[in-house]
């Protein structure tokens, strides 16, 4: 019995690891390139206070984090289709993950943007820059560097909810373990190595934001 489960462990474990650097990691990485680009338009529109927009905005928010993100898989990929829209696994976990997350991290933007001094946006004025320069140059690199541990945080947090797309059929890490699964039949321990592998990825994670927040915090002093 113990050789077998060995035999399962050592042949599952490279499978299981293929498909987390080829679809875990990328489709991590996609999704939070474009929860990061929404956040900001969502953030900047509601720091900005553009009316009509900032409404859309704040209703975008209270659906995605008001509803839960496997519902949302199951509208995106299962439900469109009855519509007329149809799209793959892979893009559609992407669109869903990124859209989600951004809805959190737009709140999180937006606080560390309203936490910036109004007196640095009037001494930006006052030296002739516009307000997107203002934004650009001023308040945006020191909101960001606050907002870093947080953002980096969701980015942990989206590389284990890839494993939702699994019930889509993507198939990434989780999925792997899936199918050997029900092969072999040994889920205690195909899914401890599963969370394993998850484990692995996200301990890199955590030392690059680490890292990141060492190299924010050299530069981190006041400025005159």
């Amino acid at each position: 019995m113990t050789e077998r489960l060995w035999g399962i462990l050592t042949d599952s474990f490279p499978k299981m690891l293929e498909y987390g650097i080829k679809v875990t990691i990328p489709l991590t990485i996609l999704s939070f390139a474009l929860a990061l680009t929404v956040a900001l338009g969502v953030a900047l529109i509601q720091y900005a206070g553009v009316k009509g927009i900032r409404q859309i905005c704040r209703f975008y928010i209270w659906i995605t984090r008001g509803t839960p993100l496997l519902v949302q898989l199951y509208i995106v990929f299962y439900g469109l289709p009855k519509i007329g829209i149809v799209l793959d696994a892979f893009p559609s976990a992407v669109i869903v993950l990124g859209l989600n997350e951004a809805a959190y991290m737009a709140e999180t933007i937006r606080g560390t943007l309203e936490s910036v001094s109004a007196g640095q946006l009037e001494a930006g004025y006052c030296v002739g820059m516009s307000w997107p320069k203002i934004m650009w140059h001023v308040v945006l690199p020191q909101a960001m560097r606050t907002a870093f541990p947080a953002l980096s945080n969701s980015m942990i947090a989206m590389l284990k909810e890839t494993s939702m797309a699994a019930t889509i059929t993507v198939m990434e890490l989780f999925r792997q373990a899936q199918v050997i699964n029900g092969r072999v039949y040994e889920p205690l321990a195909l899914y401890i190595e599963a969370a394993l592998i998850y484990l692995f990825f996200c301990t890199i994670l955590t030392w690059l934001q680490h890292r990141g927040e060492k190299k924010l915090g050299s530069y981190g002093g006041v400025r005159t």
